[in-house]
């Protein structure tokens, strides 16, 4: 026989009588209760805010005064206030529906592991291990290091490209248009090799690592593990699946941000996400570029999180707000559905397929129009000066060009210089640090616009190039004063 067990929740009083007072003043239909209208708009959900704004006419001015009184008579954010009323209200409802055939002092390993993942002493060395095999040694050896080297080095190189020089130098008698097509800068011989041969499979093996701690129930416990850091950045814990999303793809890690609280909070993830954070390609060449130096890997990583930290800890003190709250549900942890991690993966890898291969093709195209009409050579001539300051060769310049239209075609650019011997390990690391700090590419700023808005959208990207420069030129001539050498 079932068991019904029905309670009505009932909040502070403050809060009971601003749903009360706002209740009697919405003249509009919403389909939901106006009780559900009046706790979203006291939990200061922008969508209901707008929606009220403009049905409600000058009326919402009386409706936007009793929530800023009721949100100051209470010195933690409401949305926070109204959660815990209901979780105490489902924890009671649990707790006379639910019966445990164990006794609660026996321990079964899922609760052990439960536990060690989100403390600090446990939690943070299993986070370096999943970085360790699940990033470095998966997706930065494997992908990056064997599938890139045999898609790029036998397949590309030994038997499409030659095939593909041969016949359109010998069919296509127009030197520009087999230069469209082939030779250095064709749309197969760079586009589609960059996106097939050094793209995708770095892409692949992240999105399979990304799906299988998705599909762990590991996530939600890694945000509650970093959450008191990102609270010194003005964002919380929930932050990082936004974040960690952006190692896969800072495009659709820049579109799920809206699903945190603030604006506050989504234009620092932003900002973050646009500077700091390398997208899975771009992070897998870097680390396939200094595999053979692991100590500059090393620094890249500590500069690249230092830089994270720092920007994020300047920009919560800058922007206006006040501190997140957080709260999450953990799901229990369990071993990963082989169906689940694959249909995430093929749906990932599909998805990103089929956005990078159009922008990779069209950049072939614009660079080389910017070639034969001289515009590209200025282009690289203009960014000379910068490379000088940054130690780096005057052809490093085509990287950051090419990184303008997507960043993982920027590093895949690096990836070619260090193959021909012309970038050391010190040039590595730096030109590595400057690309990943460098200006989103196309697709990011595109939904940065459309997410935040082309004011903010501008002041970000304005701040970022003029900062990715000078952080390199900070760090190439640190390693200059030190003597260091890679």
């Amino acid at each position: 026989m079932a068991i019904v067990i029905s309670k009505r929740i009932e909040y502070d009083p403050k809060i009971e009588k601003a749903v009360s007072n706002i209740v009697k003043l919405l003249n509009h239909d919403y389909k939901i209760s106006k009780k559900s209208i009046a706790l979203l708009l006291l939990q200061s959900d922008e969508s209901i805010m707008e929606m009220v704004k403009k049905r409600e006419g000058k009326v919402y001015k009386l409706i936007a005064e009793i929530v800023e009184k009721t949100c100051n008579s209470f010195d933690k954010p409401l949305n926070y206030v109204i959660a815990m009323n209901r979780q105490r209200v489902a924890d009671d409802i649990a707790g006379k529906a639910v019966t445990y055939s164990r006794k609660k002092s026996s321990m079964t390993v899922s609760d052990i592991l439960e536990r060690i993942t989100i403390n600090p002493i446990t939690g943070i060395p299993i986070f370096v291990l999943v970085l360790y095999y699940g990033l470095y040694k998966f997706v930065g050896g494997f992908g990056a290091g064997t599938l890139v080297d045999y898609l790029e080095g036998q397949v590309f190189d030994v038997y499409i490209n030659p095939v593909v020089n041969s016949i359109v130098t010998t069919f296509i008698p127009w030197k520009p248009l087999q230069e469209l097509l082939a030779l250095d800068y064709g749309v197969i011989t760079l586009g589609i090799r960059y996106a097939i041969a050094i793209i995708l499979p770095i892409v692949g093996t992240f999105f399979l690592v990304f799906s299988v701690i998705e599909d762990s129930g590991y996530l939600p416990r890694l945000a509650l593990l970093i959450d008191k850091v990102f609270k010194g950045i003005g964002l919380n814990g929930r932050a990082v699946i936004p974040l960690t999303l952006g190692f896969g793809c800072d495009t659709m890690a820049t579109i799920v941000s809206r699903t945190l609280e603030t604006r506050r909070e989504r234009i620092i993830s932003t900002l973050l996400l646009a500077l700091a954070i390398p997208c899975s390609a771009q992070l897998g060449v870097i680390m396939a570029l200094m595999s053979h130096i692991p100590v500059a890997l090393v620094v890249w990583i500590v500069f690249i999180f230092l830089v994270f930290l720092l920007v994020g800890y300047l920009a919560s003190k800058v922007l206006p707000g006040n501190k997140p709250s957080f709260y999450m549900e953990l799901p229990p942890l369990r071993f990963p559905k082989v169906t689940n991690v694959l249909t995430k993966t093929y749906t990932r890898m599909r998805w990103y397929f089929f956005e990078v291969v159009p922008f990779f093709i069209a950049a072939s195209v614009v660079i080389w129009f910017g070639n034969i009409t001289g515009l590209f050579q200025n282009i690289i001539n203009v960014l000379a000066p910068i490379m000088h300051l940054l130690g780096l060769p005057d052809e490093a310049a085509k990287a950051f060009v090419f990184g303008f239209f997507r960043r993982d075609y920027g590093a895949a650019g690096l990836y070619d210089l260090h193959k021909a011997g012309l970038l050391s390990g010190n040039q590595v690391l730096v030109a590595s640090v400057t690309l990943t700090l460098f200006i989103p590419c196309i697709a990011q700023a595109s939904v940065m616009v459309k997410e935040r808005g082309i004011k903010t959208a501008l002041a970000i990207m304005a701040f970022i190039f003029p900062f990715a420069f000078f952080t390199g030129f900070v760090l190439n001539s640190l390693l200059n004063l030190l003597g260091v050498s890679f």
